[in-house]
């Protein structure tokens, strides 16, 4: 295929890692879609909080994704390269904090899955990336928030749309993929790895690494990679 699969953050600010590959792999349980070395990132605020509200929903009920870090901040583009598949419309969901409301949707995954792409995947774009060669695809936009389209061609940092709560996602998160192919049916999961970021392992201790991947449920914000 190429060089080594290296990207950038797809966001500024602050971001929790869920189901990195750094913890396991399949990272998200299964090696279907080409999700073998998939990462979950979470917006969090300063103060690393999913969100600033909390209430008798967070613990009982679903929640409005609109409460959440997350929710509309602008998804960039991780590589540069051409925008070879893209969907939207697809509608932003409730999200889900509370174990019970986990346990409910949990149970609900099969019959998304096949209901096919669009019930997994929700909105997304997929780039690929003039580097590697790989299919690079940030999944869970938010509905209507595109701002490209296939043939696009794009550059580190373009934003590309908006994090949504759109197919598979307990709340809103973008998730991030590479592949040998954009035909999600058939595709093979890539290893990736991520330009120079800082990682807080707790709420004061943190760290820069460079061409990494992050650890699970660590916090994470994008530095500008070392000279030269």
């Amino acid at each position: 295929m190429g060089r080594e699969v290296v990207l950038h953050l797809p966001f500024a600010g602050r971001s929790l890692v869920q189901m990195s590959p750094a913890r396991r792999v399949p990272s998200h349980g299964t090696d279907l879609m080409g999700s073998r070395y998939a990462i979950d990132f979470v917006g969090v605020d300063a103060e690393h909080r999913l969100a600033a509200v909390t209430d008798w929903r967070t613990y009982l009920g679903t929640e409005p994704p609109e409460r959440f870090v997350s929710f509309g901040r602008p998804v960039l583009a991780p590589c540069g390269g051409e925008v070879v598949a893209t969907c939207d419309g697809e509608e932003d969901h409730e999200a889900r904090r509370s174990p019970i409301t986990l346990l409910g949707y949990a149970l609900t995954q099969a019959s998304r899955v096949r209901a096919g792409i669009p019930a997994i995947a929700g909105n997304y774009v997929t780039i690929a990336d003039e580097a590697s060669g790989a299919f690079i695809t940030l999944v869970h936009l938010r509905r209507d928030s595109l701002r490209v389209a296939v043939g696009t061609r794009v550059r580190v940092g373009e934003v590309l749309a908006e994090c949504g709560n759109s197919g598979n996602s307990t709340s809103p998160c973008v998730h991030v993929q590479a592949s040998d192919r954009s035909d999600f049916r058939s595709a093979v999961g890539v290893p990736l790895t991520f330009h120079s970021f800082r990682e807080w392992h707790t709420a004061t201790t943190s760290s820069t690494r460079h061409l990494a991947v992050p650890d699970e449920r660590t916090v994470v914000e994008p530095v500008p990679p070392p000279a030269g």
